[in-house]
């Protein structure tokens, strides 16, 4: 592995991580075009998440801390903590059952393409369907709604669905406004994405810490100050618009991808 992968890896993983496009699917193929791939590029790829990861914890660390510290005498905040864990549970205990089965046998430009696409096209029909919402902020949600979402979110282990692109349009289904199902789907980002990379760390201890220990690094600080531009940019963004863009960026990718690899 040359520094240079771990840049671009880095830059693709902050880029992409919380928009609804899918993560995991460009760093798929952004690896195989640069000739990065196997069991090696499978963990890295999971493992430079920790740098988004950490860029969330720093947007949103006054709120953390004000959660963290409120919540024994604050409603709302005890409702985010509950919704929060709510939402996790599905995608913790189906995400265990089924990881290995999807590393080994998912992680290919043509399934990525595949659901790139289909997802493409669901986020289509959601946008143009849901247009009432009775949920403004994620304080407000009910452990019901959360766990619902924490559902939509298992259809992110399917490489190419998107973790974000799925929470965001759960939240969309159930009656969340856009920057609310935003929001909470960065904030869910923080216990599912710790998980997932903590499990891979220690999985692959050995292929990550000891030959690649550097480009790790280099991975996971490019990755957080990507994302952290990103997070910003698009809570702007949705707060005024549509996910349809990002639909038909879908759809066009997940055609090119589907060209070149078929």
């Amino acid at each position: 592995m040359e520094w240079w992968t771990a840049v671009i890896l880095g830059v693709v993983e902050g880029l992409t991580e919380f928009l609804p496009v899918s993560s995991t699917g460009h760093l798929i193929v952004t690896g195989h075009l640069l000739g990065f791939t196997g069991e090696m590029a499978s963990s890295f790829e999971i493992a430079i998440q920790l740098g988004a990861i950490l860029a969330v914890m720093f947007y949103y660390r006054e709120r953390l801390y004000t959660v963290v510290t409120s919540f024994p005498r604050e409603e709302k905040s005890r409702n985010l903590i509950l919704a929060l864990g709510g939402a996790f549970l599905p995608a913790a205990v189906i995400g265990l059952s089924i990881h290995s089965f999807i590393t080994e046998h998912l992680f290919s430009p043509k399934t990525v393409a595949a659901a790139l696409i289909i997802g493409g096209i669901t986020i289509l029909v959601i946008e143009r369907t849901r247009t009432q919402f009775r949920i403004h902020d994620v304080s407000e949600l009910r452990i019901r709604d959360a766990v619902l979402i924490g559902f939509a979110q298992c259809l992110a282990l399917f490489p190419g669905v998107s973790r974000s692109g799925a929470t965001i349009m759960g939240g969309l289904l159930i009656g969340l406004d856009r920057k609310t199902a935003t929001e909470f789907s960065f904030l869910l980002a923080l216990p599912t994405m710790l998980a997932a990379t903590g499990y891979q760390l220690v999985k692959s201890r050995e292929l990550l810490l000891e030959e690649n220990m550097i480009y790790l690094g280099i991975g996971m600080v490019v990755a957080f100050f990507t994302a952290l531009a990103v997070i910003g940019a698009f809570l702007k963004y949705v707060t005024t618009n549509t996910f349809v863009p990002f639909a038909y960026y879908r759809i066009v990718f997940g055609t090119i991808v589907l060209y070149l690899f078929w």
